[in-house]
């Protein structure tokens, strides 16, 4: 029959488009947005496959430098262009793309401004941080803070302690820390615009002049070209450390939080006792808690 013919044929060709769509490595905002087996082993959620289709054209279109025509969009999802269109009439209908009139390019449109806007409004690095804090803590086994910049300069607002560790009760959430004889502040100093902390560093390189002079002997810096050479050690490893100046014979790693513009705004702070934590910057610790705080700054809207 002519009409089970057709079926089997319009069958054929849909099963043949699966498995092409199968074999497809599939961009990074679709895998993100289809899930993975999560760290149980329990297998991921099912969603709803033209949203994670469509988030492919929105995602590059955001990584686009300019607007696109509809074929290059095509090109660079692997999708038709009347595919590509039809999800594009739909985004325009809701102003999340639009369409330019001279050229025919499509962008980002004004909804997804909006989108990005409210995000940023609503992200919390408190509530972000936590759990990458207790997963740290439990890891390295050692106190981890979360500090951000207060009113008096580098400020711890929450700690974690790890399971068997004596507490470091020297230092407690409200706590402000010196802004160079700590690891938070000297992070601060290497990634804030000058004007938030020059008045402090003023005082402080007096202070560490003093010090030395009655026989201060840690890696403080006590003038200017000690201390732009500490910073600049600083963004390059995109850590700081801090050895037996805050504390004596304790050590400490802190890595910044940085927001969509790259302003840095807060820092999780590792410490633990000289030879009981590995504080290498190119070592173990100081990755975890690097990418713990890449991860932060990736969902604040910094990088891609």
């Amino acid at each position: 029959m002519p009409g089970a013919a057709d079926s089997k044929g319009r069958l054929a060709r849909s099963r043949s488009a699966s498995s092409a769509q199968a074999e497809r490595p599939r961009p990074a905002a679709e895998q993100f947005f289809a899930g993975a087996d999560d760290k149980a082993g329990r297998p991921a959620r099912r969603g709803i496959q033209s949203i994670e289709i469509g988030f492919r054209i929105l995602d590059h279109l955001r990584m686009a430098p300019r607007p696109l025509p509809l074929k290059a969009i095509a090109a660079g999802t692997g999708m038709s262009a009347a595919n590509v269109h039809y999800y594009l009439v739909s985004f325009q209908a809701v102003g999340i793309v639009r369409q330019e009139e001279d050229t025919g390019c499509y962008a980002l449109g004004p909804y997804a401004l909006k989108l990005g806007l409210a995000a940023m409004e609503q992200f919390d690095v408190f509530t972000a941080a936590r759990p990458a804090m207790t997963d740290l803590a439990e890891e390295i086994g050692q106190t981890v803070f979360l500090g951000v910049w207060g009113n008096r300069g580098p400020t711890i607002i929450y700690r974690v302690e790890a399971g068997g560790n004596r507490p470091i009760l020297e230092l407690r959430v409200g706590s402000v820390l010196p802004l160079l004889r700590s690891a938070l502040g000297r992070n601060f100093v290497a990634h804030l615009p000058p004007a938030f902390s020059e008045e402090l560093v003023v005082a402080a390189l007096k202070e560490e002049r003093t010090r030395h002079e009655h026989g201060g002997s840690d890696d403080t810096p006590r003038d200017r070209g000690e201390l732009e050479t500490m910073l600049a050690s600083i963004r390059a490893a995109g850590i700081s450390r801090c050895r037996d100046a805050l504390l004596a014979n304790f050590t400490s790693l802190s890595a910044p939080i940085l927001d969509q513009t790259g302003l840095m705004i807060a820092a999780i702070t590792l410490m633990g006792p000289i030879g009981t934590m590995d504080d290498d910057l190119t070592g173990p610790i100081a990755e975890a808690l690097r990418s713990r705080a890449a991860a932060i700054s990736k969902a604040a809207g910094w990088g891609d």
